[in-house]
Parts: C-alpha cells; structure tokens; sequence
C-alpha cells in the first residue's frame, strides 16, 4: 500500500518527493520544531564566575525548556551531545543514542533529529584526536593533509551517530589582535580558499556534512575585538572575505553555512536577506541549510537591537534565509503564531523546512531502517588510533616554521641525517630549555579543542583527556640529545604577573651551551585564555611577562632559540637581531611536542610556511601583505614603518633552494583566456626538504585601488638533495578580476606583473603578460583556482603531476 509514510520512508525515491510526501503529512507546529534545537549543558565544577559557556548564555536560559519539553513535536538538531561535557566515548555513543530515541517517541511522525558537533581541531569530545589548530594547517600550505585530516574527523564523529560538524572557519584575517587568529587559515583569500575546500570535501566524503563559518565578515571587526561592528565596503567583502565560501560552495558543496555574529556597516547576517539569500543562494546556488551561530538570532534584539523582542527576530531571520536557530530554540520558538497572525509567510517557513527534511533524507534520518546504533562499530570506541595520531604528527611536522638561524640549529651534529646547513658540530652538553609552553602541552592545543574549551573548566589544567607530550619531555626523549643535560626554568606563567622565577632562568640560561626559551598562548574561551574566542589583546607583546623573560635570557649572552608556541603572531622585533634562531610553532596539537623537538634536533626538515606576516613592532601595521601601495612604506610619509620582521609566506629550511627559469607562456591573453607560468625549483642543498613555489600578480595600472600584489597559486614541493622540479600554474585572466567602481565584478585590460618565489617579499622571478581587447564583466561562477602541474626535470623522469 503507497501510504504518505511509505513515500517519505522509501530510500529508493527521490528525496525531494520523499520531503514533500512528508511535509503534507505535518502540522504548522510539527514544522517548526523542525527549526529548532536542545542543548543539555552540565554546570561547571570550577564555577570561575557566572558559568557560562558562551556570554550571555545565561540571558537566553531563564525561559529555556528542557530537553524533555523541547522534543514534543519533533527537534531539528541535538547540540553537542558529546561536546560540552567529559563522557566517556562509549558513555557518550549511548547517551546519544538514547537522546534519539527520545525525539523519535516524542513525535507522531518519528522524526530523528540532527546531531551536531565542533570539530575544527578534531571531534571535540573526551579521548579524541586533537590536530593542529587551523593556522597550523595553513602553515603547512599542504590542502592534500587538511584533507585527510578532515576525512579522519569525519570518520569519528560518523562512527557515533554525528551528522554535522561545525567546521570549517573561513575567515580570512584582518587584525592580528582578534582572539580567533588561531581559528583561521590565514590572511589570504586563495590560501583560505585551498585549505578551506580540502577540509570541506574530506569532512563530506566520510558521511558528515561540514558547515562554513562564519557567513560573513566576522574576522574584520574594529580593533580586532570579538563580536564588535565591521566597518566594511562592499569591495573588500567581495574580494577579500567572500571568495573563501563561494569556493567551498560551488566547488566543495558545502552542506551548511553558518552567519557571522558582527554587523556589516550596520547590516546582521543573521537578519540579511541580502547575504543569506541573494549572494549566497542566488549568486552562489547554495542549496543546503544555514544555521544561526549561537544565540545570535536572538542577538537581533539583545545586541543589534534592529528587532523590538525575540518573536520579532526569529520573524525577520527566518525571513532573510536562517533555517535552523541554534543551540536551542528561543526566537523561533512561536513561528506557528507568526504564520497564524500574518507576520510569517506559510511558505517562508515551508522552504526553511524543506531544507531541513532535505538534510535529514540525505543522511539517511528519514530511511524506514534509520538506528542510532547502525553505525556502532564493536564494543568499544577509540578515537585517538595510531593512525590518526600519526597523521596529527606528520601536520605538526609540516607546520612548523624556521624564521631564523644562524648556525645553532639543528641542536646536533647533521652528519647522520645526510648532510644540511648550519647546526651544532655536535650535541650540545647542557642545554637550559626555559618558558611557560615548554613544560605545558595545554598550550599546543586550540581553543576549540576539547582539552581547552571544556576539561579545563572541569578539572584545571593538569587534566588532558588524551596523551600529551610537552615540548620538554620530548626533547628529554630525543635520541639525538642522548647524554645532554637539560635543565629546566619555567621563569613565568602565561599571564601570571610574578616574575620571581626569571632569576632560575637566566641562571639555568648561564650555565648551558644554549638556551631554548619556550613562550606562546594558552588558549581559552572569553577572557580565560590568551588566545582564542573573546582572548583579543590591545597590542602584539608578547603576553603577560614572557617578554621579560626572553630579554633576561637574551642578556646572558648564552647561544638563545626562541620557540613560539602561538595563536596569532607576535611581535618579535625587539628580539630578532639577538636571538640565535627562532622558531615559530602555531598550536601544533598533540603531537606538537615531538614535532617541535624534532625540527629543533634536525630529525624533521622544517617546511612550514608563514600563513600570517609576523610584525616587527607591537602595533602590527598594516596587519596584513594585502595592502595598497598607500599601506605600505613610504619615505619620509608617516614615522611608522608598517613592514613586517617576516613576510607572509616565509618560512627556512635546513637546506637551500633556487627558483630559476621563469617561463610565461603567452605575451597577451584576452580578457576570458589562460596564461602558464612555470618555473624550476631546485634543492641545492645536501638534505632532503620542501619549498613552497609561490605565485603572486601584480596589478600594475587598475581603475581602483589594488593590492601591492596576491597570490595566484602555490604548490609544496618536496625535494631529494639536488633534485629539480618543474612548476606549472595555469592562470585564467578571472585570477584578475576586482569589483570595479560600478560593483560590477570585470577583467580589466592591461599589464600585470608576475612573480614567483618563496614568500610575499621573496621573489627572484619577475615577467609580465597583457590583457588586451575590452573590459570584460565576470558573470557568475568564474574561476577562482589555479591549477599546478609538477614535473621531475634534471634525471628524475616522474610523469607530471596535478597537485590542485
């Protein structure tokens, strides 16, 4: 018999009949609850303050109703069943599925609702897999290991009944002084893009629908302060902060975005229409859900104050294209009466839930034969396997970046690893390792890693859930270091004021043959971190007294490696010139310790590059390399020189490379052809390493103001001492295009430079090529990569090979 039920049971039919078989069968109100969440949040056991997760939480919890009162009649989505408590892996499966079977008994039509999770540094729940935070993946411009990093995250959350991960962050950075610098992939729109992608595509391809945050514009905010206004021009939105989501939209098929919390020169995500629809399903044909960040549908009145009360917000979000309001349901909550009273369009809220059942179906929620328990996999969950440990490692590995060194470097004798550049003649004797991040493993972790955003408020700061190494004990355990004594000072906290521990530093300091002073961040959320969600900073010191404590250890002349363990750059200016090397780590993960003491005692080749300019002085203007002529240095201007120490995209190794022979392929394209730019990069060194081959354009005359140059392409090449490779980058003349003074998107006719090397600042290869004909309008869907081929040249004969 071909009831309703069997049709939108039937996994064997089109899911868009499937969807409206069953929204014919539901009332008004069944229809809402499909709009809206629960979060069961556990109160904190080391109550600091109010207790709350999020500001304000406590705000929108007085009306609250419980799980039990809010899944009659149906939930959209269970929020972070595992996430926002310690629990046990196996506890949590249960627990979880238990929930499920709850929200299927409490409504007629026995619809299951979606379980979502943060998963930016891996399943943010107890024992898993704590990768390196994003700015780490982005320092390893490797998209190929975001990739499988993200398909491995998938692959945990799915094995427990997870359907969404609130990850990727796509906020392309603006000001170093923001808390979430350490969320991000950087300050580049094409590196953001890459990496973003990867992530989106390999989350998906393990069966958990991946979410873009945050929809738009979060990043830019005035003085870098969380949650503040973004005094933004359209220009800047649609060439800088917007590419990163069209990409992962058109080409990663993302499944769910989420809206920022700042405005837009006066304009809420959470309530434009313009930016929910217009760009982002009009423009970009996104056809999944968009998904409020946390309470911020309800930041329309309490914050924005655009709305007279919650009803009112939830009216007018859901108006502009919200779907689902999380984490729980408040201003959606009487969106029956609105459709009732006239205030809400049927069919506004009919599509919103369209979207929602479209969801369920394609996760298989709505099959006859859904269980929460199908995915279990055996009696046990291990969310932390070798595998994923050892991949968490090699990104480590790949992400940390050598800015100097003048010899200290390898901490050991390279003969045994093949030869190099620099390093000790031999181990030194007695090394002196000093700094709060050296005996802290807490600091390798981001913020949204489960050991800081939740355990940490549980049980302080010794309790990590998961293995965990200190940059310390691993040096202690290196091989290469065998029969050295190393000695260790803490000196100061992260934060702490009390400076009474520098003297047993510069003591230790005195004694040794080299000093490795260890200083950083300690993430943690809204003000109990230096680093992450609501951890923003007035300037680029480094924080609390560390700064002293370099320059104490600096003073005793001993040999000094400096080792940043960070969120967001530093300024390092007044300790360059003196220190012997430096070494800059963005929250490494779990395997940072080992990662870190490896590149240090030569075992791992660094290859990291930078995704962020590190500054010189503590201001850290312009805050990023894509600036105008007028935000860069000129004589005699201003008494500020805005130039960085270290330039985006620097990074040394312990061998040499050369990029030679420079090759364009085309004189003149028209304004809709391609032009290849190649060039050999070669390792001239006695060591096996990588280089990143970087590809940056120049605007040289433009009808609005541009970049002082982008980059256009990269591609990380591994090389064998003396081998050769070939660098192909295809450029469409889209790479050029700009949001011209009309606001029309156009290919504009001219010169533009090319430029090819290792950083931003660093590039021996310069050429041109001409657009010619007539200023072309770029209509929707343009190309916004560059494909790369590498080719072995000089005797290694390996076919050419696509690496994006």
């Amino acid at each position: 018999m071909n009831t309703p039920e069997n049709t939108w049971r039937d996994a064997g039919r089109p899911i868009a009949e499937r969807v409206e078989a069953l929204m014919a069968e539901m009332s008004v109100s069944e229809k809402v609850s499909q709009l809206g969440s629960s979060w069961i949040r556990p109160a904190e056991r080391n109550d600091d303050g109010d207790g709350n997760v999020a500001p304000m939480e406590d705000t929108f919890s007085k009306d609250r109703l419980s799980f039990e009162e809010e899944i009659v009649g149906g939930l959209g989505q269970i929020t972070r069943a595992f996430g926002s408590a310690p629990l046990d892996p196996v506890a949590g499966r249960a627990r979880l599925a238990e929930m499920q079977r709850a929200v299927v008994a409490a409504n007629r039509l026995g619809i299951p609702a979606l379980a979502h999770e943060e998963c930016l540094t891996g399943f943010t729940t107890m024992g898993a897999t704590c990768y390196p935070a994003s700015i780490a993946w982005a320092a390893s411009w490797d998209a190929e290991l975001v990739r499988e990093m993200a398909a491995r995250i998938g692959a945990d959350m799915k094995q427990v009944g997870v359907h969404l991960g609130l990850s990727p962050v796509l906020d392309v950075v603006r000001d170093y002084r923001w808390g979430r610098v350490e969320e991000t992939l950087g300050e580049d729109p094409h590196l953001v893009s890459e990496l973003s992608t990867a992530y989106v595509q390999g989350l998906q391809s393990s069966g958990v629908h991946a979410t873009l945050k945050h929809f738009a514009g979060y990043a830019a905010s005035r003085a870098g302060r969380n949650h503040a206004p973004v005094p933004m021009g359209a220009r800047e939105l649609e060439d800088v902060i917007l590419p990163p989501f069209e990409r992962a939209v058109r080409e990663g098929g993302v499944k769910s975005v989420m809206n920022s919390y700042a405005d837009i020169d006066g304009e809420a995500p959470a309530a434009s229409h313009r930016m929910l629809t217009g760009i982002l399903r009009e423009r970009w044909g996104f056809n999944g859900t968009v998904v409020s960040d946390y309470w911020a549908v309800s930041f329309l009145e309490t914050m924005h104050r655009i709305v007279k009360d919650q009803d009112a917000a939830g009216v007018v979000s859901i108006a502009a294209g919200m779907d689902v309001e999380l984490p729980e349901t408040n201003a959606f909550r009487n969106l029956a009466q609105a459709v009732a009273d006239g205030r809400l369009d049927a069919e506004v809220l009919d599509t919103a839930v369209r979207r929602v059942l479209t969801q369920k179906a394609e996760l298989g929620l709505l099959d006859a034969d859904w269980d929460p328990e199908a995915a279990w996999a055996g009696e046990t969950v291990d969310f932390d396997t070798a595998e994923n440990r050892a991949h968490a490692r090699r990104m480590a590995e790949e992400s940390v970046i050598l800015l100097k060194n003048d010899g200290v470097l390898p901490l050991r004798a390279h003969g045994s690893r093949g030869g190099g550049t620099g390093g000790q003649d031999a181990a030194p004797a007695r090394i002196a390792v000093v700094g709060p991040s050296a005996s802290q493993p807490r600091s390798h972790l981001g913020c949204y890693s489960f050991t800081n955003h939740v355990l940490s408020r549980f049980f302080g700061d010794d309790e990590y859930g998961i293995e965990l190494p200190s940059i310390l004990e691993s040096l202690r355990a290196d091989p290469d270091l065998a029969g050295a004594k190393i000695a260790c000072e803490r000196g100061v906290d992260f934060t702490d004021p009390d400076d009474a521990g520098i003297a047993a530093a510069v003591a230790a300091a005195r004694d040794a043959e080299v000093a490795v002073v260890t200083v950083g961040d300690l993430a943690g959320l809204f003000g109990r971190g230096t680093s992450g969600e609501g951890c923003d900073v007035v300037d680029l010191a480094l924080p609390g007294r560390q700064g002293d404590l370099v320059e104490a250890v600096l003073a005793t002349g001993t040999p000094t490696v400096l080792v940043l363990v960070t969120g967001r750059p530093y300024s390092l200016g007044a300790f360059a010139d003196r220190a012997a090397g430096i070494v800059q780590a963005f929250m490494p993960g779990e395997e940072g310790g080992p990662a870190v003491a490896s590149v240090l005692t030569g075992g791992v080749n660094p290859s990291g590059k930078l995704p962020v300019q590190i500054p010189d002085h503590v201001g850290g203007q312009p805050g990023t390399y894509l600036t105008p002529p007028l935000g860069w240095y000129s004589d005699g201007v201003s008494n500020l020189d805005p130039r960085p120490l270290y330039p985006f995209g620097f990074g040394l190794s312990y061998t040499e490379f050369e990029v030679r022979d420079l090759e364009i392929s085309a004189e003149e394209i028209a304004a809709d052809g391609t032009v290849e730019v190649s060039a050999t990069v070669t390792n001239t060194g006695a060591r096996d390493g990588a280089e990143v081959v970087q590809l940056y354009v120049r605007d040289e005359v433009a009808s609005v103001v541009r970049p002082r140059r982008a980059l256009t392409g990269f591609a990380k090449v591994h090389l064998a001492a003396g081998e050769s490779k070939r660098v192909t980058f295809e450029v469409h003349a889209d790479r050029t295009s700009f949001t011209g003074l009309d606001h029309r998107r156009i290919v504009e006719p001219g010169a533009f430079g090319i430029e090819v090397g290792t950083s931003s600042e660093d590039l021996p290869l310069t050429g041109r090529f001409t657009i010619i004909g007539e200023v072309r309008e770029v209509p929707e869907g343009r190309v916004m990569d560059t494909p790369v081929r590498v080719r072995a040249v000089s005797g290694h004969h390996a076919p050419e090979a696509p690496v994006s």
